[in-house]
C-alpha cells in the first residue's frame, strides 16, 4: 500500500519524546541520607525554635537512669538517629558532653538491646518509673507502722476480681415472656 508522500520527510516527534525518558529512567531520588523521612518528626513546634536553654545542660544523669530520647533538631552533633527518637532506655555510661543509652529495638521475632551514645541536648530523664517509685514509698510507709502495731501485712496489689453474686426478683405480673410467632404461610 502508498504512504502518504510528507510522512518520510517529517519524523515522529511523539515517539522520540517517550523514547528519551525512557532512557532517562527516575527522575526523582529516594533518599537514604542520615535524616531521611524526618520532616515532622525533627521539626519544633511554634514559639519553641532555636538552642536549647541552659537548664537541659544542668540536668544530673547517673549509671541506671531511665531517660528518654527526644531528638533536638536545633543541635545537630550527637544527634540520634531516628528510630530512637521518643524510645526509653538506661543509662550505661556517663560521659562529659553524651550519655550512653541502652534501648531495646525488635528485629523480627527478638529483642535487641542497642546501646549508643547521645549528647546531653537530645535527652530529658524520664517519668515512666515514678509511680511505681511513688508505691515503693507507700509501701515502705506501710511496713513501718505494721512493724509498730506488731502486726503483718501483705503489700502485693490483688486483681480486682468478679463481682459479687445477686439475684434479681420481680413481681410475676411484670415479667414480659418473649417468645417467637408462629409462622403463618400467607400467599395472598
Amino acid at each position: 500500500w502508498l504512504k502518504p508522500s510528507g510522512s518520510a520527510a517529517r519524523p515522529n516527534l511523539f515517539c522520540a519524546a517517550t523514547r528519551s525518558s525512557k532512557v532517562m529512567g527516575k527522575t526523582r531520588v529516594i533518599s537514604k541520607g542520615y535524616r531521611h523521612g524526618t520532616r515532622d518528626k525533627y521539626s519544633k513546634k511554634y514559639r519553641t525554635k532555636g538552642l536549647p536553654g541552659l537548664a537541659r545542660y544542668l540536668v544530673n544523669f547517673k549509671r541506671g537512669d531511665f531517660v528518654d530520647i527526644v531528638a533536638d533538631p536545633s543541635v545537630q552533633k550527637g544527634l540520634p538517629y531516628s528510630f530512637y527518637h521518643g524510645r526509653t532506655g538506661i543509662v550505661f555510661n556517663v560521659n562529659r558532653n553524651a550519655l550512653g543509652v541502652e534501648v531495646t529495638k525488635i528485629v523480627g521475632n527478638r529483642q535487641l538491646r542497642k546501646r549508643i551514645h547521645v549528647r546531653i541536648e537530645h535527652v530529658r530523664k524520664s517519668r515512666c518509673n515514678e509511680a511505681f517509685r511513688q508505691r515503693v514509698r507507700e509501701n515502705d510507709l506501710k511496713k513501718q507502722q505494721a512493724r509498730k502495731e506488731g502486726k503483718s501485712i501483705v503489700c502485693k496489689r490483688e486483681p480486682v476480681g468478679p463481682k459479687e453474686m445477686k439475684t434479681v426478683e420481680a413481681n410475676p405480673d411484670e415479667v414480659e415472656v418473649l417468645a417467637l410467632l408462629p409462622f403463618v404461610e400467607n400467599y395472598f
